[in-house]
């Protein structure tokens, strides 16, 4: 029978104990039925909610139900959630069928348990695999200690469950602490985002930088009082210090922002209640490693760019079918995460871009998000994305694509008043030399920005 995990959080990092037996699942269930929680609900969503008991019985009939349709090899079923089957197996009448109880599989802590894919923010998705104790890291060293999540949380996540964010969002951090949490089917709009805001009233709201700029300027943004916030986070992308700002001088809470990554499964550099820098992304995360490293393969000093890696208990240990990938992203303990950084003396560490995003002018450095950030400071800029282009003589400069708020009309002369804005608070030789006004920018389904598709 498999056993649950504990944590000791007198010490930091928290000494996590993940026994040999053991299934992630059963962990995240079996935890608040024994802490006397079945009654409580764990999931609101449009259709109703649901207590940890009623969870409890639903996993065990599908654990069922995927016996009854997976002792074939190839595919033989296709099951299908809704009101009309159409012919094919209806997953309703098979649930209603099934029996509620049901034995975990005997896993073990270092069994493959689930495969998460990358976003696709620069190209095809990868299948990331993922262990059975990886899912209660996450919670215990990030969720615990830095966000502060407590039993009497309700909480709500713009980012889905099928993504590596969202996922710890909205199921492995409530569910660590016996929390309930907000789901949200439809797209993230901002009018979908406040009505969950205002109508449930989460103490903590996870989202991402393009979102929290889109609420900003929403002509349905609440006041203050309307929203009963605790504490903010955002990931997917580094948040500009603007927006930051803007949200705590609204609403009076901060925004966390930090990294994670679907091959670390959750954050592992945040900024911390009471010591948010925005324009940072935090430190690291106790329990997780982080060094920056140079194009000659060693450390750079505090105020230099590297490249961002990570080690720490959560890492993924492949990508499925994909040999070389695995081998250039997973270096023994270490896992590269494409980002580039610099650290400043009081160890907070700077965005820069993606390793393939950094553009060098005239044999300079230049980080796009840097640039991006500047655009996003004049008035009438809601999103900006900054990539790499070559002129007539094939010397690459910076290029920007610009959306504009509301009540903003897009002109060569606006173009030119933002490239001198760009001017004015950066380098010179940093300011784009072109700048293009799209309607949006291409994004993932997580809102990050597919800047690959603009180089293109």
């Amino acid at each position: 029978m498999p056993q649950l995990s504990t944590a000791d959080h007198s010490f930091s990092p928290p000494r996590v104990a993940v026994p040999r037996d053991y299934n992630a699942a059963w962990d995240l269930i079996q935890r608040n039925l024994q802490a006397g929680r079945g009654g409580k609900t764990v999931f609101i969503d449009d259709a109703g909610s649901t207590t940890y008991d009623e969870l409890a019985g639903r996993v065990n009939r599908f654990g069922n139900v995927l016996g009854i349709v997976g002792k074939h090899k190839h595919l033989k079923h296709i099951i299908v959630s809704g009101r009309d089957a159409k012919g094919k197996l209806a997953f309703s009448e098979l649930m209603a069928k099934a029996s509620a109880q049901f034995e975990p599989a005997p896993t073990t802590c270092d069994d493959m348990c689930f495969w998460l894919y990358s976003s696709g923010s620069t190209g095809s998705p990868k299948g990331t695999v993922h262990l059975h104790s990886h899912l209660i890291q996450t919670a215990e060293l990030y969720a615990r200690p830095v966000l502060g999540i407590r039993e009497d949380d309700l909480v709500f996540s713009a980012a889905k469950l099928f993504f590596a964010y969202g996922l710890g969002n909205g199921m492995t951090f409530p569910m660590s602490v016996g929390a309930t949490a907000v789901l949200m089917a439809e797209r993230p709009t901002p009018q979908a985002v406040f009505k969950r805001l205002t109508e449930h009233k989460p103490s903590i709201f996870y989202g991402v930088p393009t979102l929290y700029a889109a609420l900003l300027v929403s002509p349905e943004l609440p006041k203050k009082e309307a929203l009963r916030l605790r504490v903010c986070t955002s990931a997917g992308e580094a948040l500009p210090a603007d927006i930051g700002k803007r949200w705590t001088g609204h609403f009076g809470v901060e925004i966390l922002d930090g990294i994670g990554s679907t091959e670390m499964l959750h954050i592992f550099l945040s900024n911390r209640p009471g010591e948010v820098r925005y324009g940072t992304t935090g430190k690291a995360v106790p329990g997780y490693g982080i060094r920056l490293i140079g194009e000659d393969g060693q450390p750079v000093a505090d105020g230099e760019i590297g490249e961002l890696q990570i080690s720490g208990p959560s890492a993924a240990v492949m990508y499925w079918n994909q040999r070389e990938k695995s081998r250039h992203t997973f270096m023994g303990e270490w896992t590269r995460s494409g980002d580039k950084y610099t650290r400043d003396a009081d160890g907070y560490y700077h965005y820069c871009g993606r390793s393939d995003d950094m553009l060098k002018v005239s044999g300079i450095y230049v980080s796009p998000f840097e640039v991006e950030t500047a655009l996003m400071t004049h008035e009438a800029v809601l999103e900006a994305a900054v990539v790499a282009h070559a002129d007539t003589d094939e010397l690459v400069k910076p290029k920007a694509f610009v959306v504009l708020k509301p009540g903003f009309e897009a002109s060569e002369a606006l173009g030119e008043r933002l490239k001198q804005h760009v001017k004015d608070k950066l380098a010179p030789y940093k300011y784009p030399r072109w700048l293009e006004f799209v309607a949006e920018l291409p994004k993932t389904a997580t809102g990050k920005i597919q800047r690959f598709k603009l180089r293109s």
